[in-house]
């Protein structure tokens, strides 16, 4: 008379744990990916790789995404918004070398 109630009760405890596994993965893989930032600091010459970490892009990226890139960027980093001189400088010497305008080294600070 008893195993009837501990398999019923096994049966029981293995779907509620099923129950929550399954909800626990569909959680994790709806929860957005945090990317990890570039743990170094900036080059005395920047290069198109650094450049490309800065925007967020591939070194060989078109020009309409660059553009969008570094508009999303500078506008989270605006000086005029609380953001910093240095970093909006850095920002802008990022688009400059992707784009080809300069070859770097020519930042304000």
């Amino acid at each position: 008379m008893s195993t009837p109630l501990v398999v019923g009760t096994t049966i029981g405890a293995a779907a509620l744990g099923a129950r929550y596994l399954i909800r626990a993965w569909q959680t994790f893989k709806a929860a957005p990916r945090v990317r990890k930032f570039y743990p170094g600091g900036f080059d005395r010459d920047m290069t198109r790789r650094e450049a490309a970490l800065i925007l967020g892009v591939r070194e060989s990226a078109v020009l309409q995404k660059i553009k969008e890139a570094h508009r999303r960027v500078i506008v989270a980093n605006h000086p005029d918004a609380g953001g910093s001189h240095y970093l909006a400088s850095k920002i802008n010497e990022a688009k400059d070398v992707l784009l080809g305008k300069t070859k770097g080294a020519n930042s304000a600070f």
